[in-house]
């Protein structure tokens, strides 16, 4: 009898159908505060695929450590799709060259989903700035290199790595201004306290078309729609600074497959739902919604490159 049961209840299992994924909310970690552009891209594709899902998406935002407290909560959790990492492209490739210690490999701890969105970094300096051109401020670098400052919001941030960047491809050199976050450099630079900073197009914009900012060249590979009569820095005569800041969405390492292609297709179709995409482009944006090998791809030459100029430029956390 005992054995008539446990075939009983095994056969019983078996045909039981399964949960279908997702049956419980899913939670979007940002691993930075509100307010950001990866929180504000997080909620924003977070609404649409909690349509497409029919689950409640939940943003988490888990700051602190240039992003690696979040990225590393994120490697942590089950690998089952209900924890999705939303970040800016610092945890995934530049933190664990620049920071001792990184509690997570970026290469092999995650399970990559797709590059949502990209936005080039502009060069801009106050309006009552000397500077009207990329070549003015190579020129006031060269005859006085050790005054002309540099706002970033933090060290080792994208607009910190660009102005590095910058000076290593230009042959000159600045005095870098970190930050605590991108709204007091960009709070300073509107005063003059400083000379120029790298921000993303998406934070300056409104000050630039207000007139309290001069924009002298946007670090893309092309112009920016946004800022047609902007020259690249390639067309300022600065070769090979191109640079984007991206932001990325991944998974903890191990996803079934099924769950992975469901959150691929989500996440894509929220990124080009026509409430989400042309508020997202309004703002700078560009949606990228590679696929997961693409992004693979992507990591690896990032990483790459990032890697060797933290390393030729001597650059450190502190």
């Amino acid at each position: 009898m005992k054995r008539l049961l446990t075939l009983a209840a095994l056969a019983f299992a078996l045909a039981a159908p399964a949960h279908a994924w997702p049956d419980k909310p899913i939670t979007l970690v940002v691993p930075f505060p509100p307010g950001g552009s990866t929180d504000t891209l997080a909620r924003s594709i977070g609404a649409e695929m909690q349509k497409k899902l029919g689950q409640t998406v939940i943003v988490d935002n888990k700051a602190g450590a240039t992003g690696t407290i979040g990225t590393a909560q994120v490697v942590r959790a089950a690998p089952d799709g209900y924890t999705v990492l939303v970040s800016s492209l610092g945890p995934f490739v530049i933190a664990p060259y620049l920071i001792k210690n990184v509690p997570y490999d970026a290469g092999k701890d995650l399970d990559l989903l797709t590059v949502a969105v990209q936005a080039p970094n502009v060069l801009v300096v106050p309006a009552a700035s000397p500077f009207k051109s990329v070549a003015d401020v190579i020129a006031a670098q060269k005859k006085t290199p050790e005054k002309i400052t540099f706002a970033s919001s933090g060290n080792g941030s994208s607009d910190h790595l660009t102005a590095e960047l910058f000076w290593l491809q230009s042959g000159t050199s600045g005095i870098h201004v970190p930050y605590k976050g991108g709204a007091p450099a960009i709070s300073d630079l509107l005063g003059g306290q400083v000379d120029a900073s790298f921000q993303n197009i998406n934070a300056i914009l409104p000050h630039v078309n207000a007139g309290k900012l001069r924009a002298l060249a946007v670090t893309g590979a092309k112009r920016s729609a946004l800022l047609p009569n902007v020259p690249t820095l390639a067309e300022a005569g600065v070769k090979d600074a191109d640079v984007y800041s991206w932001q990325g969405i991944a998974a903890p390492k191990g996803l079934p497959a099924d769950v992975k292609a469901k959150l691929h297709a989500a996440i894509v179709a929220a990124l080009n739902d026509p409430a989400v995409r042309p508020k997202l482009l309004e703002v700078g944006f560009e949606i990228v919604a590679n696929t997961p090998a693409e992004f693979a791809a992507f990591q690896a030459a990032e990483s790459a490159r990032w890697k060797k100029l933290i390393e030729t430029r001597k650059i450190t956390a502190d």
